[in-house]
């Protein structure tokens, strides 16, 4: 039997007070990873693009961030390189270019305690789903993703 439209619509509204609550605690949580690590939440998510997404330039570390070339992503990537996060080189490919590349051991090293009590939590929470409960929430999750990274565009690009 469908959801009444009243029930709908009462399930709708607290999706959005959960993620709501959900994005603010995420926001939070890394600030305080950040934290932990001596850095500021723009360097935590710069170095997790650089992991995600492989070397770049700082021009396009500068895209995949937000941030203006130039003096903003210069000062995160100095940052990032004297904490030991990052390194510049040339690009083989084209020597006038410069790549940065995050190092994954020193990042693990820095935050990975920070994030051992919610990996553990987390697993124990995802552990406690069925096959099908989980492949829907890797589901929904990839869309939420997709849904942000495309506002993000957008705000980008007005």
């Amino acid at each position: 039997m469908p959801p009444t439209s009243s029930t709908r619509r009462a399930l709708v509204a607290r999706n959005a007070e959960v993620m709501r609550d959900f994005m603010a605690h995420a926001v939070l949580f890394q600030d305080a990873v950040a934290r932990s690590a001596g850095l500021n939440s723009t360097d935590l998510q710069t170095v997790g693009l650089l992991l995600s997404g492989g070397p770049a330039t700082p021009g396009e570390l500068a895209a995949r961030t937000g941030l203006t070339a130039g003096g903003a992503i210069t000062a995160v990537v100095d940052r990032l390189e004297r904490a030991g996060f990052v390194s510049r080189s040339r690009d083989p490919d084209d020597r006038r270019r410069v790549l940065v590349t995050a190092d994954a051991d020193a990042i693990a090293a820095a935050v990975g305690p920070a994030y051992a009590g919610v990996t553990e939590r987390w697993g124990a929470v995802l552990e406690s789903l069925s096959n099908d409960e989980l492949a829907f929430a890797n589901d929904l999750l990839a869309r939420a993703a997709d849904v942000n990274r495309g506002e993000v565009e957008r705000m980008r690009a007005r």
